[in-house]
């Protein structure tokens, strides 16, 4: 069955400047989601929502956990904004495991809670996951055995696997990487891998096939095939069963 795209739009408040830019290339390429707001804090997030039109808020906020000391803290800054944004979803992307952590942000009605190691360029796939469910989380934030450990996570969803591609070799998944994620030319993609341009086409080409034979999503007519592809890489496996 074909799917639909979503668009939706997104606040990213996170305290490092490199992690920041990075997130907000991996939305801006994925025409599920667009960047409303990027913010290095919570109140400098509140700044910019005044500026904006109310038909421009966000539907979704990814936090850093790490902008808070506590808990506590966590729980207050994310009821703060479910009370600023009506229907936010908030998804918590956290760069470690923090169990009391995980607890504050149940208890505060977070839709997600994930690593990002475990996300990797996966931000806008696990967004709309998270958005479609009541709580998703990553698999160590699922398996999480210390003390306290949450029952809510019990009915958590877990944030499906990266789409596998039996076909395609690791030369072709290079090629790919840097000529659709780091937006490499096929020249620069040619002296990192040590080939000619002319190889980058081919492994891109034949990585095009492979990545369209996996999937029937209905995109706009205007985008182009370096837009589908990235989406296509960066897909989830959404028929994978929990096990």
């Amino acid at each position: 069955m074909s799917k639909k795209l979503l668009n939706l739009k997104v606040v990213i408040i996170d305290p490092d400047f490199y992690a920041l830019r990075a997130l907000n290339s991996y939305v801006a390429w994925d025409r599920r989601a667009r960047i409303s707001i990027l913010s290095k804090s919570l109140e400098e997030a509140f700044s910019k929502l005044d500026r904006l039109a109310e038909v421009e808020y966000p539907d979704v906020a990814v936090l850093d956990p790490d902008l808070y000391p506590t808990p506590e803290a966590l729980r207050d800054g994310v009821k703060k904004l479910h009370k600023r944004i009506k229907d936010l979803a908030v998804v918590c992307l956290a760069r470690r495991m923090e169990p009391h952590f995980v607890s504050a942000a149940l208890d505060a009605g977070v839709k997600g809670y994930m690593l990002r190691e475990e996300v990797g360029v996966h931000v806008v796939g696990a967004l709309v996951y998270a958005y479609e469910h009541d709580l998703t989380v990553t698999r160590a934030v699922e398996r999480m055995n210390h003390d306290p450990y949450d029952v809510r996570l019990q009915d958590a969803k877990l944030l499906p696997k990266e789409r596998e591609y039996p076909e395609m070799t690791e030369r072709i998944r290079q090629a790919l990487w840097l000529c659709v994620i780091e937006g490499m030319s096929a020249q620069l993609a040619a002296d990192e891998m040590g080939v000619s341009p002319h190889t980058i086409r081919s492994y891109i080409k034949e990585g095009y096939r492979i990545l369209k034979a996996h999937d029937d999503t209905e995109y706009p007519e205007d985008m182009s095939p370096e837009e589908q592809a990235f989406m296509r890489f960066t897909a989830l496996d959404e028929d994978e069963e929990k096990p």
